[in-house]
């Protein structure tokens, strides 16, 4: 089953209304992140693809991340819940909910505008090139998951 388009206005447009939904005060349902240190950790997937802030990763790490993270991250699976994550995708300390929030409706909106050939074959940060489907799925499904672990 494929999931939603997250390069499509109506898919965006909902995702960033559930975004909304959330406030300050929204707490998790399960996982130990408040939610402006989610909404930090889900920016980072859009700051590997649009700002150079992140090394890449070295040879070896990188096959382990290809043979191994990629198909779970890219695939139409959902993740479960709890699951480890990268050490740069973990946040600490407090995050400014606000801030969080608006840039990452703004890196919603930015790769929709850009639409789905934008990615077609292009390079990701951790597995090389991805197709739009395995861009997609990246996309979306973590945006889905932490937007339902704070229950919108």
């Amino acid at each position: 089953m494929a999931l939603p388009d997250i390069f499509s206005r109506s898919v965006s447009d909902q995702v960033i209304g559930r975004i909304n939904r959330l406030t300050p005060a929204t707490a998790p349902q399960w996982g130990k992140m408040n939610v402006g240190q989610m909404l930090a950790h889900v920016n980072v997937a859009y700051e590997m693809v649009y700002d150079d802030k992140y090394p890449k990763p070295g040879f070896f790490m990188g096959i382990i991340l290809k043979t191994f993270v990629k198909k779970v991250v890219c695939g139409e699976a959902p993740y479960k819940k709890n699951n480890p994550t990268a050490p740069a995708f973990l946040i600490t300390g407090e995050r400014d909910f606000e801030r969080e929030k608006l840039r990452l409706i703004d890196y919603i909106n930015k790769t929709q505008l850009l639409g789905s050939q934008a990615f077609d074959n292009r390079k990701s940060l951790s597995f090389g090139k991805l197709s739009i489907p395995e861009w997609n799925n990246m996309f979306y499904k973590h945006l889905d998951h932490h937007l339902t672990q704070f229950g919108v």
